[in-house]
C-alpha cells in the first residue's frame, strides 16, 4: 500500500468542507455584478457600457459596465462615512490595544506580583464569553457612568456624555487587548534575555535597551497581534451595535440596516470590497506568523 496515496474519502470530505465554507462567498461576489436591481434572481452580468437604462427592473447598460454597483457604491455618502468611521475606530483601537497589550505581556512574563494569577485569568474572559453578553455589559457600564457624570457635573445639551465614536473605540480596545497580549506573550516564551543584558553591559539604559533590542526582537509578535486586533475591529458587529450612537455607524452596522430595508446588488458590492480588505489583512497576518515561526 502506497503511504503517500490519499484516500478518496478524505479528498471528498476536504472538497465538501471547502465548498461549504467558500461557496456562499463566491455567490455573494457573483451577485455584485448582477444586472437585476432586486437582487432576488441573477439576471446576468452587465456587459455593455453606456447610459444607465432600467428595463423591467434590470440594469441593461452602465457607464461602469459590469462594475455598475461598485460605482454606485462610490457615490453613496453614507457608505463613505461608515467606511471612515470603521477605519478610524480600527486604527485608533488597534494602536491603543497594541501598546497596552505589549506592555501587559511584558509585565506578566517578567514580573511577579500579588494579582498576577488573576490578571492572567482575566485575559481570557473577553475571549470566551459571548459577545452579546460583553456588549450588554459595556452598554450598561457606559449608561450608568454617563448618567452619573451628567447629573453630578450638570452637563446639558451638547456637553452631555453619550454613546458615539468614543464609546465604540473604548469597547474595541477592551476586547482587542487580550488578543494582543496573548500573541506577544507567546513571542516572549522564546525570548533570550541575554541580548538585553549584553546591551546594558555596554552602557545602554533600560529605555534604550527596550527600543533598540527588545522591541525589534518582539516586532513580529507585536505586528501579528496588531493585525489580529485590526481585523477583529473591522468585522465586529455585536459590540459595536450596543455601543454606537449618532454619527458612529460602521460598515457592518450599515449593511445590517440595508438588509432590513431592501437588498440590492450594492450590498453585495460592499461585502465584496470588505471581504477583499479583510482577506488581504489575514494573508498579511499569516505571512508574519510564518515568518515569526521560521525566525
Amino acid at each position: 500500500m502506497n503511504p503517500h496515496r490519499r484516500s478518496p474519502f478524505v479528498l471528498l470530505m476536504t472538497f465538501l468542507v471547502y465548498f461549504f465554507l467558500y461557496a456562499p462567498i463566491f455567490v455573494l461576489i457573483t451577485y455584485s455584478f448582477n444586472a437585476s436591481k432586486t437582487n432576488i434572481m441573477f439576471e446576468g452580468v452587465i456587459t455593455h457600457f453606456g447610459p444607465t437604462q432600467l428595463v423591467d427592473g434590470n440594469i441593461t447598460q452602465s457607464p461602469c459596465g459590469p462594475f455598475h454597483w461598485f460605482c454606485e457604491l462610490g457615490k453613496n455618502k453614507e457608505v463613505i462615512n461608515a467606511a471612515k468611521n470603521t477605519l478610524t475606530i480600527a486604527f485608533i483601537s488597534t494602536f491603543s490595544a497594541t501598546v497596552i497589550g505589549t506592555l501587559a505581556a511584558l509585565a506578566l512574563q517578567r514580573y511577579k506580583f500579588r494579582l498576577k494569577a488573576f490578571s492572567e485569568l482575566s485575559l481570557y474572559i473577553p475571549i470566551v464569553i459571548p459577545e452579546i453578553v460583553m456588549g450588554i455589559g459595556i452598554l450598561t457600564l457606559f449608561s450608568q457612568l454617563f448618567t452619573f457624570l451628567n447629573n453630578s457635573l450638570g452637563l446639558t445639551g451638547n456637553m452631555r456624555l453619550a454613546l458615539g465614536l468614543g464609546t465604540v473605540i473604548v469597547s474595541h480596545i477592551t476586547f482587542s487587548v487580550p488578543f494582543v497580549t496573548l500573541v506577544v506573550r507567546a513571542r516572549l516564551q522564546g525570548f533570550d534575555q541575554s541580548f538585553e543584558e549584553a546591551a546594558m553591559d555596554l552602557g545602554a539604559n533600560e529605555l534604550t535597551t527596550f527600543w533598540r533590542v527588545t522591541l525589534p526582537m518582539l516586532l513580529p509578535g507585536v505586528l501579528s497581534g496588531a493585525l489580529m486586533a485590526f481585523t477583529l475591529s473591522l468585522d465586529d458587529f455585536v459590540i459595536t451595535f450596543f455601543t454606537n450612537g449618532p454619527g458612529s455607524t460602521t460598515l457592518p452596522i450599515y449593511v445590517y440596516g440595508l438588509l432590513r430595508r431592501i437588498i440590492t446588488p450594492q450590498v453585495n458590492a460592499l461585502s465584496t470590497v470588505w471581504i477583499l480588505v479583510v482577506f488581504s489583512t489575514v494573508l498579511l497576518l499569516q505571512w508574519l506568523q510564518n515568518r515569526e515561526a521560521k525566525g
